[in-house]
């Protein structure tokens, strides 16, 4: 269902045509990087989060996490992820699927700066195996993007 909400609202740009579906899993970045022949970096991560009585998403490449204290420092208080029930629940995306389209109202999408080192990006489309190929200039209006922020950090994967 997720992914009809989603194929729905990208209609509104004749979008919904160009949601990429896939037989293996796209759940997570190494997964959709692989499934999508990408580098991990260039898929487009929702992360979802706690916002008042509602929620937000914050929309960062790949390679990113998210650094709690320039969180803090932008939002006044201390990041609190959804659980899985919530994120279903509250954004009708499951884990894995969750993206910025087709968001119930009130639900703020954020954009962080790192996604702009990239032509294009890959954001999920509701389903824990599609995404859709967009540049930023396009995800920054397609999920009717608040502002563009910085509140993350290169994930220290370690050597």
């Amino acid at each position: 269902m997720s992914l009809e909400q989603a194929r729905n609202y990208l209609k509104h740009w004749n979008r919904d045509k160009d949601i990429i579906e896939m037989d293996k899993s796209t759940a997570t970045v190494t997964e959709a990087a692989n499934a999508l022949d990408v580098i991990p970096a260039r898929i487009a991560k929702s992360i979802s989060l706690h916002e008042g009585d509602s929620a937000m998403i914050i929309v960062t490449a790949g390679d990113m996490k998210l650094n709690n204290k320039k969180y803090k420092e932008r939002f006044g208080i201390k990041a609190r992820m959804l659980t899985y029930d919530e994120t279903l629940r509250i954004t009708s995306h499951a884990v894995g699927g969750v993206c910025p389209f087709g968001l119930p109202a009130g639900i703020n999408v954020y954009l962080d700066i790192s996604l702009k080192r990239f032509q294009t990006i890959f954001p999920a489309c509701g389903s824990g195996n599609s995404a859709i190929e967009v540049t930023t200039d396009e995800l920054n209006e397609y999920a009717q993007n608040k502002a563009w922020i910085d509140v993350c950090e290169p994930i220290n994967i370690g050597v």
